[in-house]
């Protein structure tokens, strides 16, 4: 079962989207310099059910275009089911994981995939040399270059 400890939404994390955010608790990358070490307690914050997510769906009809999963890729029989509900919806998918890669079965089922581990020396997206990746998986390009300020 699936935890989030925050749900926002983010027009900065997925271009060009609007996304419903979620950001996931029980992390064990523990990164250091995380700006969500918070959440890293795998048994705090609320249960992430398709029942949940299915009213906030509703919820917000019309006005978000992607969910976003802020991890979760740990449990992928947990997260698979919630991937599947949003494109259901004809939402896109995106996850952001500390991870350079995640399975398959949840890759078939995101539009988005934000991959590597925080590492402050090399920053975050917005830097020309992090080593953090943001791919769109229908097509394979990295996307990158649309967090830099030209």
């Amino acid at each position: 079962m699936l935890r989030f400890t925050d749900e926002q939404i983010a027009f900065q994390e997925v271009p060009n989207e609007v996304s419903l955010a979620f950001t996931i608790a029980g992390c064990p990358l523990g990164c250091k310099g995380c700006h969500s070490s918070y959440s890293w307690h795998s048994e705090q914050g609320s249960r992430l059910s398709p029942d949940y997510l299915a009213h906030r769906l509703a919820n917000y009809h019309g006005l978000i275009s992607c969910v976003l999963f802020l991890g979760g890729e740990w449990q992928p029989k947990a997260l698979l089911p919630l991937l599947q509900l949003c494109t259901s919806r004809g939402l896109t998918t995106c996850l952001y994981t500390g991870l350079d890669d995640v399975a398959c079965e949840l890759k078939t089922e995101l539009t988005y995939l934000k991959t590597g581990r925080w590492q402050a020396e090399l920053g975050g997206l917005t830097s020309r040399h992090t080593n953090q990746r943001f791919y769109d998986l229908r097509t394979g390009q990295c996307l990158n270059h649309l967090f830099i300020e030209q």
